[in-house]
């Protein structure tokens, strides 16, 4: 009885001995930085300059013109957008700094019948809209070279917009003319990561894709100087939005 007792004491001790070598172990291991091996180059190197513009004009004119179930449509249109944009990199691959938009576009349409089957058709005409919209933004890069690339690289932008627009809608001729004008506001936060391509040192080629973000704006219209109303717009966006695509073109100084 005395040796069986002594042989199941001494198997505890080893037991106990091992459960104590393995914690120290895993202690031990725990301690260990862990690295990815993700090797990162000085792709935007502090203290350059990232400047840029982008101008876009668009303009449509329509006599007589079909489509569907609208015919004898004649007006004009036309949009026009400048966007400069001024970055500073602070630090190797981040950089800060803002950007400024503004557009202007006008419709015009004479007349247009809307015709639904051979006995039921509407007429539009004397509409006349025009509206100019303005932001600024402020904007947050982190740059991520392509390897050892210094020729692609990708880029993840943080941006805070304030902006506000005017617009003015009119209707109908003589003593049926009725109008309604809007001023708003909004303010965006928003997630847009993209692609840079350098042609050379010093121009690129960006891409970049609203993916995420959160938006407010609030409207005030007034028709006929009289009636007043207001509507408010809360939006979130946690998805590709492929109507968001930006093309520019950059350079670095």
């Amino acid at each position: 009885m005395w040796a069986q007792y002594t042989d199941s004491s001494m198997v505890r001790r080893i037991i106990i001995f091992l459960a104590i070598l393995a914690s120290a172990w895993v202690a031990a291991t725990a301690q260990v930085e862990f690295k990815r091996g993700l090797e990162q180059i000085s792709f935007i190197p502090k203290g350059q300059w990232i400047t840029g513009v982008s101008v876009s004009y668009s303009q449509s004119n329509q006599d007589k013109y079909q489509f569907l179930i609208i015919e004898n449509m004649s007006g004009d249109t036309y949009t026009f957008k400048v966007s400069p944009m001024l970055l500073y990199c602070f630090q190797d691959n981040l950089a800060a700094g803002g950007k400024f938009a503004y557009s202007r576009s006008r419709t015009r349409l004479d007349n247009a019948t809307v015709v639904i089957d051979s006995e039921t058709d509407y007429t539009l005409e004397g509409i006349y809209n025009i509206s100019h919209n303005y932001s600024a933004l402020a904007a947050f890069r982190n740059y991520i070279s392509l390897g050892r690339s210094r020729r692609f690289g990708f880029f993840n932008e943080v941006q805070l917009q304030v902006g506000g627009s005017e617009s003015k809608l009119c209707s109908g001729r003589g003593d049926d003319l009725t109008g309604t004008f809007e001023r708003s506001w909004n303010i965006n936060v928003g997630l847009a990561p993209g692609m840079v391509m350098f042609l050379n040192n010093y121009s690129a080629i960006e891409v970049n894709v609203g993916v995420l973000g959160f938006s407010y704006s609030r409207t005030k219209a007034t028709t006929d100087q009289i009636y007043v109303a207001g509507r408010d717009s809360k939006r979130a966006n946690f998805k590709v939005n492929l109507f968001s695509i930006m093309f520019g073109v950059a350079f670095y100084l």
